[in-house]
């Protein structure tokens, strides 16, 4: 009884090898379905995405919007797909897209699919928009090319966060067996209840980005060029109407990577972050174009990367804290210059994860607005956000130092399409000012305090070794005692988010919510200098962030860095002990 040849054929031959380790690994447990979803290897087997896993999957999710929402026929879903393919297991996006949409269908739910490859933000952008129940975006993001993901998007046009993730893990686990005809995906072809919303949305989000464009003379004028690369993904079409709909002209777009290619051939890893490698090609074309920006986004276009080129000729790849407080001072700006109501200004929210830098909260200060920091996750801050707006506050911009950034209101989630236009407008802006990108972060920087960030991780594949250290932490002299100082630096703070202890609340308990599954400690020091420990959901690291925040007026940049260089030091020595707990550092 084979539905897919390519997967049973995998599966077939193992058995004839009698090689029980590999079948282990395919079949002894099922991918966990978390806030972020699913995501894992394309293969066979139900610890991998394949064409049963994403039924299952599918059938739970629909069991648990049915019990949900009286309305879901009438208001329906939305799913989209990314570029992703895998030859060997026959598994694709677009495919899994495809049996998802056959699943509601045959349940009589409208269902919103794309057509063709989409960024991963047109999917919240739709939910919203067409007032939906729920979002599905098949995609991996900036993972490597052997994966897949299934992302959920709630009716709020956020994505989900607890209880919904065990709800929804409860009915896959209540609903394995597939339904009927749920191979066949032919049959949503014919089906009245198949809409494609691919024209309405690529009108309708470049229209409402808009709303972000303030200088279209200048964008129309400029002479300043970019050059932009998809890496391999989805982004490039779309990057370029945001350029049309801005006025400004096209980017130029970097030959090799910028179509969809599943291979993603000409880069070692997907994922702008790594920096200069995934940026090489694009270098060579600003090079020999004459670009001084580069604007690059992950394959599934959530996520911006920007370089600029000095005065020295060398490429300055902003981090995503940098780029945050360049975001977070034009869109303020752009408001209060733009704003026929100034005195909003106490409804007007910033908000950015707990691990990324504080500067919008200094800006925040400055100014008057409101600046509030949620947990680590994109999730977190759409939730908020959208409590925000039901109150009537103006929730400008977010940002997380994972080069997420979320610029229009008009979208819940972190979107590389609308950050990379608006940067574009930014930059454009300040070359009138004869101001490089550059020069305007120093001068946001001297207005409002340096803020100096420092981000980096060991790997550890052993659970038992990484609770000890935090074990550790939390028992460092005696029992139930945290560090009062590491190394020559005394610490005057601790947010422990595992336990929900906070020493500087006056009941000490700690304000944002805790979860005891994951490790998070968060160290003030007496400096002005925070340090965040904490560990990764989806890899075997223990990540750590640091930041030195100086008082405006500050401005020996040299001395902050070798003081937060020498933290970060006694931090790996005293805190997580590399040689003793056996971890492995980063290797650049």
């Amino acid at each position: 009884y084979q539905q897919n040849p390519k997967t049973y054929a995998i599966v077939k031959q193992l058995l004839a090898e009698g090689n029980a380790g590999e079948l282990q690994k395919y079949f002894g447990s099922r991918m966990e379905f978390g806030t972020a979803g699913l995501r894992a290897a394309m293969g066979a087997g139900i610890s991998h995405m394949n064409d049963l896993t994403i039924i299952q999957t599918t059938q739970g999710f629909c069991r648990y919007l049915e019990k949900n929402f009286s309305d879901l026929k009438k208001r329906g879903v939305v799913i989209g797909f990314d570029a992703r393919a895998h030859l060997s297991s026959g598994g694709s996006s677009k495919r899994f897209a495809r049996l998802a949409a056959n699943t509601f269908i045959s349940q009589g739910i409208p269902v919103y699919l794309f057509s063709d490859i989409i960024p991963t933000p047109f999917v919240p952008y739709t939910v919203t928009h067409l007032k939906l129940c729920a979002g599905i975006m098949v995609t991996a993001s900036h993972n490597p090319k052997q994966d897949n993901g299934y992302k959920v998007y709630w009716e709020n046009g956020a994505q989900i966060i607890s209880p919904h993730d065990k709800g929804i893990s409860q009915a896959i686990e209540e609903n394995q067996e597939p339904w009927p005809q749920a191979w066949d995906d032919k049959l949503i072809d014919s089906s009245p209840l198949l809409h494609d919303p691919y024209a309405m949305v690529n009108k309708e989000y470049f229209k409402d980005i808009q709303k972000q464009c303030f200088y279209r003379n200048i964008n129309k004028e400029t002479n300043l060029k970019f050059v932009h690369t998809s890496v391999h993904g989805v982004g490039h079409k779309f990057v370029q109407l945001a350029f049309k709909a801005f006025d400004l002209s096209p980017p130029f777009a970097v030959p090799e990577q910028k179509d969809p290619d599943p291979d993603f051939p000409t880069v070692k890893y997907p994922n702008p972050e790594e920096g200069k490698g995934v940026l090489t090609l694009s270098f060579a074309l600003a090079e020999k174009d004459g670009a001084r920006i580069i604007l690059a986004n992950d394959p599934d276009a959530d996520r911006l990367a920007v370089a600029e080129k000095q005065e020295s000729g060398e490429w300055k790849v902003f981090s995503g804290n940098e780029l945050g407080a360049l975001l977070g001072w034009w869109i303020f700006t752009c408001w209060k210059n733009n704003s026929r109501d100034t005195c909003a200004i106490k409804d007007v929210y910033m908000l950015s994860s707990t691990v990324s830098s504080k500067i919008l909260r200094a800006i925040a200060l400055k100014e008057g607005f409101h600046f509030e920091e949620t947990l680590t996750g994109f999730k977190w801050m759409g939730n908020r956000a959208k409590q925000l707006m039901d109150q009537g506050k103006a929730v400008l911009f977010a940002f997380e130092e994972a080069i997420g950034y979320m610029c229009c209101p008009a979208v819940l989630d972190k979107d590389g399409v609308s950050a990379a236009v608006i940067t574009a407008e930014m930059a454009s802006f300040l070359a009138t000012r004869n101001l490089s990108l550059s020069q305007q972060l120093k001068a946001v920087y001297d207005e409002y305090g340096f803020h100096i960030t420092k981000a980096s991780y060991f790997i550890c594949h052993d659970p038992k070794v990484i609770q000890q250290l935090f074990d550790n932490l939390r028992n460092f002299d005696g029992k139930n005692t945290y560090p009062k100082s590491c190394g020559r630096f005394k610490v005057s703070g601790i947010r422990d988010l595992t336990t929900g202890y906070d020493s500087s609340q006056p009941d000490q308990k700690a304000i944002l919510p805790t979860s005891k599954s994951s490790q998070m400690i968060t160290f003030t020091f007496a400096n002005g200098g925070v340090a965040t420990m904490r560990t990764s959901g989806t890899e075997p690291k223990i990540k750590y962030y640091s930041e030195l925040c100086a008082p405006p007026g500050n401005s020996d940049v040299e001395q902050l860095k070798k003081e937060l260089d020498e933290l970060v030091n006694a931090l790996e020595k005293h805190f997580f002990q590399p040689e003793k707990n056996k971890l492995q550092r980063k290797t650049e």
